[in-house]
């Protein structure tokens, strides 16, 4: 049953206020009428989360067995035993100084752990909560503001919107739902306003906080977690982003975050809290059951003292004591025990995928469309491969054309390096030294095409963690991003070449005409095509700027060493024969040698010009024409000054150039770009995984 249909046919649409839920005004679909289906307050529950990790020794011991001891001493205990819950309309907070292991506690909740290594369980209304499930109805904001900089806040939640929510949903819902969420978070203001960065001036540091939380609950989550919110604000920011969660929390959702220390106000704002120390739960319940927890451990809490500090600073006082928090951790394991006597959970008897159905169907998780009643009903993305193609590819478009100096520069450094050439190399004779002076031309062009590339490093290393952040929770698909960004590179690529070969090929008098111009033009494209992918890929294995420069700049110095110019293809050692098949300046290098070289008619040296290249060049004519009848006489051939002694089709042999056609060296070079872009695909399936291990 289309229950937005139907609630639309009969109000329209409305608008939530910001002190209430901004999904009301859109629904999705289910399989029962809602009438059908009682609403049960969800309940997500852990019991006995335990994680640890192996730590390497600094110093091996040097003598002595090795003891059953040793694989504990190798061993750190993150999380240990953790249990609690967190109820639906409320917020849990996770307490603790820094190593306490607030973090940790939060990745597990959000299945950011793997699963063999994280024990305990995890459950949503009494059922084991899957993890393709969990991607659908939940959402994770990380504790780092990661935003495209030349965004407005308006732009970046409606190609947030237009990620996660359904193409189903018309695009007048989606624009309606992001200027009720703008409404929401409190950003009215700053609605057109650029996200902006440390070179453009933008919206305040608490703003982008709640900019953050809003691309991540645009799809209106059942679950929220949150990596300290608060993380580097003043008071009132985040007094004002913890309000927001609250206001979202008392929309239908279960909010669970870390944070560090928080002040008096937030205390009041929130629902649940559960101190750790060193992996261990100190204390977990109410904020107002902290002076009766702490007055029966016999540390009452003074009348006029802020409950979290004495608290923070009590564990703090007792991880440094010898006993450390051993009592307090036994102590509140019987807390606990008395606690859960008074407090058990009741679904009213339906199961967990009929609660979420009922959800849906009152306007909650806007993108979890539902056909059905079985678990797979709900999509694992919200659109399909195109349509996140589209968006990305807007987004990227967008974000660069507020970024023109980084376009001119590129285009610049093209131009000038062009010119350079062009006038370097100006109407290159045919002659023994016209050879020589093109073959320098032609090996500097083309590695200078792939060099050119190197700029496309910083693209993605600026984009790693935000494609990660986005593509945790299914927000668009891998191969997605990969063919976006593939497709949206050609037009640049494209001008590129045109403008390069346009400035060197008539200056430089290359030969072949239309036919050798265009040829010139495919192999400059085809080379900045293998080299924007081959630099993408880098990016994608690479996590540092000047890490990425440095190597991009050793590997192709090495594919130029190993092209064929310095050294030909017959002279290359047997063991390093194999790196001149993989040179990618190999095969645009000998492809456009052959576009200059075939012609059979033209020739590049005469008999009196056999001399120029040796110390026989500075004698006068008359001599090296007596040397040429004489050496006729003992050839057997007439040799005179205008005999065509070397063709193209020679100096391709002398190069080593007669393996491959210039047609397949340009397909060669075009497979290599796409080999690269599969290898980047492969890069962000393997390497992209937000999960520890």
């Amino acid at each position: 049953m289309n229950v937005e249909d139907a609630r639309n046919d009969q109000r329209g649409l409305e608008m939530a206020s910001p002190l209430t839920s901004s999904a009301s005004s859109f629904n999705s679909w289910t399989s029962a009428p809602a009438s059908s289906i009682t609403s049960s307050p969800f309940v997500l529950s852990f019991t006995d989360l335990t994680y640890s990790v192996k730590i390497k020794k600094k110093f091996p011991p040097f003598c002595g067995n090795s003891s059953s001891n040793d694989s504990a001493l190798n061993t750190k205990i993150l999380l240990n035993g953790i249990s609690g819950e967190a109820h639906e309309g409320e917020m849990m907070a996770v307490l603790g100084a820094s190593g306490s292991g607030k973090s940790t506690l939060i990745d597990a909740l959000a299945n950011r752990i793997a699963k063999d290594s994280l024990r305990g369980s995890i459950t949503l209304n009494g059922e084991v909560l899957e993890s393709s499930l969990q991607k659908v109805i939940s959402a994770y904001v990380m504790q780092d503001d990661l935003l495209f900089p030349m965004l407005t806040v308006e732009e970046t939640l409606m190609f947030s919107a237009e990620f996660r929510l359904p193409r189903s949903l018309s695009k007048k819902k989606k624009k309606a739902r992001v200027q009720s969420l703008i409404d929401q978070l409190g950003l009215r203001s700053a609605a057109r306003t650029m996200i902006g960065d440390e070179g453009h001036r933008g919206i305040s540091g608490g703003e982008r906080r709640r900019v953050s939380i809003g691309i991540d609950i645009i799809h209106d989550p059942i679950i929220l977690f949150l990596d300290e919110p608060t993380s580097g604000l003043d008071s009132t920011s985040a007094y004002m982003v913890i309000k927001v969660l609250q206001r979202i929390a008392q929309s239908g959702s279960i909010v669970i975050m870390s944070i560090h220390q928080p002040s008096y106000r937030i205390m009041g704002l929130l629902d649940r809290l559960i101190f750790l120390s060193r992996g261990n739960t100190v204390f977990s319940g109410s904020p107002t059951h902290l002076p009766q927890f702490f007055f029966e451990f016999d540390h009452p809490i003074p009348e006029n003292e802020n409950k979290t500090e004495f608290a923070l600073d009590l564990i703090r006082e007792l991880e440094n004591s010898p006993e450390g928090t051993k009592k307090l951790v036994e102590y509140h394991k019987e807390w606990r025990v008395k606690q859960q006597a008074a407090a058990r959970y009741y679904n009213n008897g339906i199961t967990l995928k009929e609660a979420i159905t009922a959800s849906i169907s009152k306007g909650k998780l806007v993108s979890g469309a539902a056909t059905t009643n079985s678990p797979s009903s709900f999509q694992t993305y919200a659109n399909p491969f195109w349509i996140e193609m589209i968006v990305i590819g807007k987004r990227s478009i967008l974000n660069s054309m507020r970024q023109p100096e980084l376009i001119g520069m590129r285009i610049g450094a093209v131009m000038v390096t062009g010119i350079i050439l062009a006038t370097m190399f100006t109407k290159l004779d045919n002659s023994p030294k016209g050879v020589q002076e093109r073959l320098g031309f032609f090996a500097f062009a083309m590695s200078t095409t792939f060099y050119t590339c190197a700029e496309a490093i910083p693209v993605f290393l600026q984009e790693r963690y935000i494609f990660m952040r986005e593509t945790a929770y299914n927000a668009y698909r891998r191969s997605s991003y990969v063919l976006s960004q593939s497709i949206i590179s050609i037009p640049s690529l494209i001008f590129l070449a045109a403008c390069f070969a346009a400035t060197t090929f008539f200056a430089v008098g290359l030969a072949g005409g239309a036919s050798g111009f265009l040829f010139f033009f495919l192999t400059i494209l085809a080379s900045f095509w293998a080299g924007s992918s081959f630099v993408t890929f880098l990016s994608g294995v690479v996590s540092n700027v000047m890490l990425g420069f440095t190597v991009v700049v050793a590997i192709l110095a090495y594919f130029l060493l190993f092209s064929g110019f310095f050294i030909s293809r017959d002279r290359i050692p047997l063991y390093w024969i194999w790196f001149h098949y993989l040179s990618l300046v190999k095969y645009p290098y000998e492809g456009v040698l052959q576009n200059e070289f075939e012609d059979t008619t033209k020739c590049f040296v005469r008999g009196i010009q056999i001399f120029d290249n040796s110390p026989l060049g500075q004698f006068p004519n008359a001599v090296k024409l007596s040397l040429l009848k004489n050496m006729s006489g003992v050839l057997g051939i007439n040799v005179t000054a205008e005999t065509c002694v070397t063709t193209g089709i020679d100096i391709l042999k002398q190069q080593g150039v007669t393996e491959i056609s210039k047609w397949n060296c340009l397909w060669i070079t075009v497979a290599w770009g796409f080999f690269f872009r599969v290898l980047f695909y492969f890069t962000l399936l393997i390497g992209s995984k937000n999960k520890r291990r």
